[in-house]
């Protein structure tokens, strides 16, 4: 599969050569019926280079897939430290509460895929699908590697917790979620690295989203605090819903360090509570 990207395509472009994605990012295969159906879940903020080059391969290759999918692209709100893997639990949830997706693909903006064989599908366990990378010489950096892009079904979310919330910066928080997962009772699943290829996009570092000083320390205790840092600890607050030709956009501001404090967001919303909450603070236009 042939990718360029030197140059930055339009979101509008993107969507013209795409016209039978729904607004949202929905595309539902005619003349077949999908076995499951997809969540893709990109965690967000000030990459929208990244983004569009990404759109612009993943919506083609899906479709080629025949698969049932639709995009959510997960924003965080204010200039705080960054937190992907809180970022990642949010899009689950939200997209729970579209429809009953059957499987969800956690994607970095800034990977994308080179091969149409890779399916973004889920399986009996969950699985790492971004296992070689040009970064790493097309190589997987080492065995407990599940960074990138990954596909786990919404049971297995669920049974792992989903991802820690306490990962604020930059590294830890997958080799955190593969511990998680292998104390399911999961293991990781892998294609063929000849078909898991992807070319990372390169970039400067990014502001806010320095190097996490407590990433060891958390990873050490990964285990010991899942079962209550995770799916059933998160609290965040919709910002503001966008229904783009190619994505959902949802903005959530997720609270943030300050220092070494912890500051909680004004206003708490459970995702387990369906209730006025939820009607409060979910502005959908």
């Amino acid at each position: 599969m042939n990718v360029q990207v030197s140059s930055t395509p339009s979101l509008e472009s993107v969507s013209q050569s795409n016209p039978l994605v729904s607004p949202g990012g929905t595309y539902r295969p005619d003349g077949c019926l999908a076995q499951q159906r997809v969540a893709v879940v990109i965690p967000f903020r000030a990459r929208e280079r990244h983004l569009a080059l990404l759109l612009k391969q993943l919506h083609p290759m899906l479709q080629r897939q025949q698969a049932h999918y639709s995009v959510y692209v997960i924003t965080q709100a204010g200039n705080g430290i960054f937190n992907r893997a809180k970022l990642m639990n949010v899009g689950y949830v939200e997209a729970l509460r579209d429809a009953p997706f059957d499987c969800f693909i956690f994607s970095d903006v800034d990977l994308i895929p080179l091969d149409d064989r890779n399916l973004y599908r889920c399986g009996e366990q969950p699985q790492h699908l971004s296992v070689a990378v040009d970064k790493f010489d097309f190589r997987l950096p080492y065995l407990q590697s599940f960074g990138g892009v990954s596909a786990l079904s919404r049971a297995q979310f669920k049974t792992i917790n989903g991802f820690s919330n306490l990962y604020w910066g930059w590294g830890g928080e997958d080799d955190d979620f593969f511990r998680r997962t292998v104390a399911s009772g999961l293991h990781v699943s892998r294609p063929r690295a000849g078909i898991g290829r992807y070319t990372m996009v390169k970039h400067k570092a990014d502001a806010h989203n320095e190097p996490n000083p407590q990433r060891f320390h958390l990873i050490r205790r990964a285990v010991s605090r899942m079962k209550w840092d995770g799916l059933n600890s998160l609290h965040y607050l919709l910002v503001k819903r966008t229904m783009s030709p190619l994505y959902t956009n949802l903005t959530v501001n997720i609270g943030g360090l300050q220092g070494s404090r912890l500051e909680t967001i004004p206003q708490v919303v459970l995702p387990t509570q369906l209730s006025v909450l939820t009607t409060l603070y979910r502005r959908v236009p």
